[in-house]
Formats: C-alpha cells, sequence, structure tokens
C-alpha cells in the first residue's frame, strides 16, 4: 500500500474542513447553520371588502400602519415565496390584511403592469429598506397573514403617507 502524495493529503483535509463546517455552521464551532424560515401554510389572498384602518402601536404586535417582515407566496405557485416587508391595512378575523412592498420601479413598465391588472403605489423610501431605496406597494393583492408568521417590525408608515395609499386604494377599487 503506497502512501497518499501531498496533493491527496490535502485534498483530504479539505474535504474534511468541508464536511465539518456544513455540520457545525459557518464558526465550525459546534454551531448549527442559521435555519431557513419556514414559511405558514398559505391561506389564500383577501377577496371581501376591504376596510382600510391606520392605528400603530407601540406594543411588539404586528398592527394596521405599520411595516412588518413575512414570509409572502408568490401568486402563480403558493408552496413557493420570499421575506418581504408589507404594510399591515387591517385585519379579517385572526388575520393581518397587507400589501406587499417592492424596491422595483413599475413606473417604466406601467402599460404592461395595468394590462396585468397590477396596480401600485409609490410609498417613498423609509426604514424597511436597509439601503434607503424608494418602494412601491402592490395594492391589488391584499394577502392575509397569520400575526405568528411575523417575523419582525420594520417601522411604522407616517399618517400622511398611509392616507394617501388608502386614498388611491379607494380610487382604484380596492384591488
Amino acid at each position: 500500500m503506497s502512501r497518499p502524495t501531498w496533493r491527496e493529503r490535502l485534498t483530504a483535509l479539505a474535504r474534511a474542513a468541508a464536511d465539518s463546517a456544513r455540520s457545525t455552521g459557518p464558526t465550525g464551532r459546534g454551531v448549527p447553520p442559521t435555519p431557513t424560515p419556514t414559511p405558514v401554510a398559505y391561506v389564500g389572498d383577501f377577496e371581501g371588502v376591504l376596510s382600510v384602518t391606520y392605528a400603530p402601536a407601540d406594543d411588539g404586535d404586528p398592527d394596521p400602519g405599520e411595516v412588518v417582515w413575512a414570509w409572502v407566496p408568490y401568486e402563480e405557485d403558493h408552496t413557493q415565496g420570499k421575506d418581504r416587508p408589507v404594510l399591515v391595512v387591517g385585519r379579517d378575523g385572526r388575520f393581518l390584511l397587507a400589501l406587499a412592498f417592492t424596491s422595483k420601479d413599475h413606473d417604466r413598465d406601467a402599460a404592461q403592469e395595468a394590462r396585468a391588472g397590477r396596480i401600485w403605489f409609490d410609498v417613498g423610501s423609509g426604514d424597511w429598506d436597509r439601503s434607503g431605496r424608494p418602494s412601491e406597494l402592490r395594492l391589488d393583492r391584499v394577502l392575509r397573514l397569520d400575526p405568528g408568521a411575523v417575523r419582525r417590525e420594520g417601522a411604522v408608515l407616517e399618517r400622511a403617507r398611509f392616507d394617501a395609499m388608502a386614498e388611491q386604494l379607494r380610487r382604484s377599487g380596492g384591488r
């Protein structure tokens, strides 16, 4: 039996280090990797008559007028989605009603968006985006979220901006 070459030993050592890092986390000190948030079962978008309210409260619970982070399912495949900021605009029983934020500018493709039935509101920038990018809210899709699925509060939307969004939402028929 021949002895391994220095290259074979180095390759084995690199593999062992990579295996150890995968099983013990990024520090290599037995700390497990941070788990990816598990999406909550999708309960469907809100389809009723929306009653928009503004009632932020400094109580640690998600309230209308507050920007929070939650897992939002994609429309085309509800088993997939992404963690994103949403604006809480009301309640439906035990569920929160919310509008999703995006940093993508839809003014450039407004005609295409209108043909698809998507309505956007330019809300500007705020504490929900670390980079300070201007954001838009999607007004034609009202999400129903389990309050337990909300991971953190991001900001309170100022009353004037909230009222301007609510007015555009009413003019657009609430969807």
